[in-house]
Order: structure tokens, then C-alpha cells, then sequence
């Protein structure tokens, strides 16, 4: 833990040392963020802010890692692998995004058959590589195997991760402080668990994003972009089934579940209704910022709850 705790300070000196040139470097290129014209009206005032701030997590990750956890630990390279296929995605997603027309970045059929055959190909790995295929269930000892299910099973989270910590990232600070939350409360898990070499990835993952939060907290100086929200989600499930707690992550991920379903529960009820909302807007946070809560409020409340969620997961990963 000392050495998780270590590398996790220095991955954040890295980072946060790191911003300020991004920053100038993404204004120099231009590669600001469009903001959606039908999103709150409080919004519009974000528009040109540079985007793929990501970068500034991804890249200090990837040399601690690489520097100080991989030798003898090869299994570290699932994670991390996911998290350069998906950052590399992401970079794509956010420069079609900054020079389309319409700021819309790449379209759902054509981004997600890449998200698939990641997932897909991450899933084969953690199956046949690390011979994974168990599910921890709390108040149960030991782990059930559950075969060829594990298959599809990993490739949704890890999919379905990338896509609700990309929804979550709409308000300056909401992604950062609810993933860093969440790999910290997976990385006490792989403590419990042993898993040296995971609870120093989890941690090295958890300075960075707080490195980035230094230049995201509101107002934002720099967004995340989908290089950085697809990454730190997909990265995540990936942990999570590394240490076959991934039952957890719906617990630890309270608040990327609900961004999801209140997503997914505001399309399905326009269509049902014929034009009638659930939410006053979706994904949730935006739901209650037309309800009168400001910004920083969503913002802390969400992480109140993704810390409370945390202390759950941890109290059902020792039951």
C-alpha cells in the first residue's frame, strides 16, 4: 500500500505539472469544446473551453506504470491496454468532434463496433490470458465460475462503463471526483485481495484524475473530453473484473448507473409518449440543474454519494 500510495502522489505531480501546457497547447490547435445548443442555457459560456484533457490522466498513467509496475506483473497489461485503445478512440471521437461540422464527433453506428470489438477482444483476454471467469457474491465465500457467460458478461461492463462514464462527464468536476472515488474504493478491494500490482494501478489511475480535477473543478479551464471518459470507464470495469468483484460495480458506480438509466429511461419514454419527457433533460445531472441546483451543488452532492457508494462496495467486498 505504501508503494500504491507513493506512486499515486507522483502520478499526480506528473500530471498536474502537465496542465498548464496542455492547456496553451490545446488552445494553440483550437480544439475547443462545443457545447449543445439544446443543453442548459448556463452552458453556452463553457463553449471553446479546450477539450481531450484526458491526455493529461492517460499519459502520466501510462509512463508510472510502465516505469514502476510492470516488470514481473504482465497482467498489468489488461488494464492498461484498455486504456489505450479506448483513449486512442477517444482522441478520434473528440478531434471529429472539434472540426465536424455540428460538433457531434463520431456517430453512434460507427463508434460503437469499435467500443464492441475492444471489449470483445479485452474480455478474451482477461478469460484466456489471466484465466479469469469467476463472480465474487457478497455474504458468499469463494467465487462462482460461470463459464462461457463470462464472455459476454465482461464485454457489456466494459462497453457499457466506457459509455455511462461518458455520459456522467457533463458537469466540471462530476467524472473526475466520481471515478477517482471509484478506482480508490477497487483499489482497497485488490488490497484486500493482494493484488499488489493492481492497487498500484488503481491508485497511480486515482492521482492523475485528481491532477486533472486541479484544472477541471468549476469553473473548468479544461475538459476531459471522451479520451479521457471512455478510458477511466472502460479501465475500470476491466479492474473490476480483474479482481472478480464486478457485481460491485454497479454499487461502487451508483452514479454512472443512474446517469445511464435515466438516459436510457428519458429515450424509451419520449418514444413510448410520443414526444413526453420523464426528466426535464437527460442524462440526470442536467435534470436537476433545470430544477435550480447550481452546478457546484450536483457536483458535491454526486460525490457525497459516490463515497457513501464506495463505503458500501468495500463494506460488501470484506461481508
Amino acid at each position: 500500500m505504501a508503494h500504491a500510495l507513493l506512486w499515486g502522489v507522483m502520478s499526480f505531480v506528473l500530471a498536474v505539472l502537465s496542465g498548464r501546457p496542455l492547456i496553451r497547447l490545446l488552445r494553440r490547435y483550437g480544439l475547443g469544446k462545443t457545447i449543445r445548443v439544446d443543453g442548459p442555457a448556463t452552458h453556452q459560456v463553457k463553449m471553446g473551453t479546450p477539450t481531450m484533457g484526458g491526455l493529461m490522466i492517460l499519459v502520466p498513467v501510462l509512463l508510472v506504470t510502465v516505469l514502476t509496475n510492470l516488470v514481473g506483473r504482465y497482467s498489468i497489461l489488461m488494464p492498461l491496454g484498455v486504456m489505450v485503445a479506448y483513449g486512442l478512440l477517444g482522441i478520434y471521437d473528440d478531434w471529429r468532434g472539434v472540426h465536424d461540422r455540428g460538433g457531434i464527433g463520431m456517430l453512434a453506428r460507427l463508434k460503437f463496433p469499435w467500443q464492441a470489438s475492444i471489449g470483445l477482444l479485452a474480455a478474451f483476454g482477461l478469460r484466456f490470458v489471466l484465466d479469469l471467469g469467476g463472480m465474487a457474491v457478497p455474504t458468499f465465500p469463494g467465487e462462482f465460475d460461470i463459464g462461457w457467460w463470462y464472455l459476454p458478461i465482461a464485454a457489456f461492463l466494459i462497453i457499457g462503463a466506457a459509455n455511462a462514464m461518458n455520459l456522467t462527464d457533463g458537469l466540471d468536476g462530476l467524472a473526475g471526483g466520481t471515478s477517482a472515488i471509484a478506482y480508490v474504493a477497487y483499489g482497497i478491494i485488490a488490497y484486500l485481495q493482494n493484488q499488489s500490482y493492481l492497487v498500484t494501478f488503481c491508485f497511480t489511475m486515482a492521482g492523475a484524475i485528481l491532477a486533472f480535477l486541479w484544472y477541471n473543478a468549476y469553473p473548468a479551464e479544461l475538459f476531459m473530453g471522451d479520451v479521457g471518459s471512455m478510458a477511466l470507464g472502460a479501465t475500470l470495469a476491466t479492474v473490476a473484473l480483474m479482481t472478480e468483484q464486478w457485481l460491485l460495480l454497479s454499487v461502487i458506480g451508483v452514479v454512472f448507473v443512474a446517469e445511464t438509466v435515466s438516459d436510457l429511461l428519458q429515450v424509451a419514454y419520449f418514444k413510448l409518449t410520443k414526444g413526453k419527457r420523464l426528466f426535464k433533460m437527460a442524462p440526470l445531472h442536467h435534470h436537476f440543474e433545470l430544477l435550480g441546483w447550481s452546478e457546484v451543488q450536483i457536483t458535491q452532492r454526486f460525490w457525497l454519494i459516490a463515497m457513501l457508494a464506495a463505503m458500501l462496495g468495500i463494506a460488501l467486498a470484506l461481508w
